[in-house]
């Protein structure tokens, strides 16, 4: 008989900083060693996190960029069914070139004829605000709530602090951190949103090439699903900038028209806050409206009260009239996941985000019915 000899167990090696693991059961399969370097794992894991905090610096440093870059392949997007529209009439050259010139000499109207007649009625609306505050002083109304709100509010007090700090046109500066910090935002603005216009019509005129060179990232097994998603996101968010845009304009317009009506004070002033607060969906016209009538209420309660109901009755025209047959044909979006979106862009993003909510929802509803639905049925 002889004696089988077996071999050594399974041992645990420790050399240096390297851990060695060897063995296993007895019978079982021998495995190669693991050596585990514990500085090594250290040294990529610090290595990584630096790497991180430095992309997250430069995007910080960029945020300025991107946000242009956004804002002007958003607008792009918005303006491209208005060249696809064109296109079935004249060539897509001379439909963009139509469109370019649309685009410029609308801002360039805007910086030239709005923008003088809004500067002027701010600087008017300052320099008679101490007579609209003594107008409302001696009104009717205030004397009434002034005898209510005996020794509990003192309105005289506030409206002539409010009066002493309007005289004043260096107060106005100071809220913006002083003249040399209003000329810089002011020609900020001005140059970021010149950057945003050329942005915009590169964009515009490269869109379809643009789409072409990102659809060839995909596999070729999966490029058109790809390419049927990404036209149909592309085509929802520029249906709702579209329709967006144009309820802001129907307010704006209305607005100018009912308040040249009442003799609202400043009422180009007025109708341009409805039409810049309409951009944003759901709080915007609700918030315009509000600056509206408390800046009418300087000019009688009267014409407040009037801007007041002319508002709630325009406000539900637009919820339950303009916007269905307007923003249902651009974005099939639920109303409840409008309200929650919008809520949620607003509160990461500003404007910005309350902007990009509602078509950003409408993109993922777009890729659940496209993407997760089927493959969740194919199951």
């Amino acid at each position: 008989m002889f004696k089988r000899k077996t071999r050594p167990s399974a041992s645990l090696h420790r050399p240096d900083s390297d851990i060695t693991v060897v063995g296993g059961a007895p019978g079982a399969l021998s495995l190669p060693p693991v050596r585990i370097n514990a500085f090594r794992i250290g040294l990529v894991g610090g290595l990584g996190v630096l790497v991180s905090i430095l992309i997250g610096s430069v995007i910080g440093q960029l945020a300025t960029v991107l946000i242009y870059v956004g804002v002007a392949l958003f607008l792009a997007l918005g303006l491209d069914p208005l060249v696809s529209w064109l296109e079935k009439k004249v060539p897509r050259w001379l439909a963009i070139l139509i469109v370019f010139a649309g685009v410029i000499a609308a801002f360039a109207g805007l910086l030239l004829t709005i923008i003088p007649v809004i500067v002027d009625q701010i600087t008017n609306l300052i320099t008679n605000f101490p007579g609209i505050v003594n107008d409302f002083l001696a009104s009717d109304f205030l004397q009434s709530s002034e005898k209510q709100l005996s020794g509990v509010v003192d309105l005289n007090a506030l409206a002539k602090s409010a009066t002493d700090f309007a005289s004043d046109p260096n107060n106005f500066l100071s809220l913006g951190g002083g003249i040399l910090a209003v000329g810089a935002g002011l020609a900020s603005a001005v140059t970021g949103a010149t950057v945003v216009l050329i942005l915009t019509l590169y964009f515009l005129a490269s869109l379809r090439s643009i789409k072409r060179v990102t659809y060839r990232f995909v596999p070729a097994s999966k490029r058109a699903g790809f390419i049927d998603v990404s036209e149909d996101i592309t085509s929802a968010v520029g249906r709702y900038v579209v329709g967006q845009f144009t309820l802001a304009a129907v307010n704006g317009v209305l607005s100018a028209i009912f308040l040249w009506i009442i003799g609202a004070p400043q009422f180009v002033l007025l109708a341009f806050v409805a039409f810049l607060f309409s951009l944003v969906p759901l709080v915007g016209t609700i918030s315009g409206s509000l600056v509206i009538v408390l800046t009418c209420l300087f000019a009688s309660p009267l014409t407040a009260l009037v801007a007041l109901i002319y508002y709630l009755v325009y406000m539900q025209v637009e919820a339950y009239f303009l916007s269905p047959r307007i923003m249902n044909r651009a974005v099939s979006v639920p109303g409840a996941v409008v309200v929650i979106a919008a809520i949620a862009g607003g509160t990461l993003g500003g404007i910005l985000g309350a902007l990009v909510a509602i078509p950003a929802a409408a993109s993922a509803i777009i890729i659940i019915q496209k993407v997760v639905f089927p493959r969740q049925d194919a199951k």
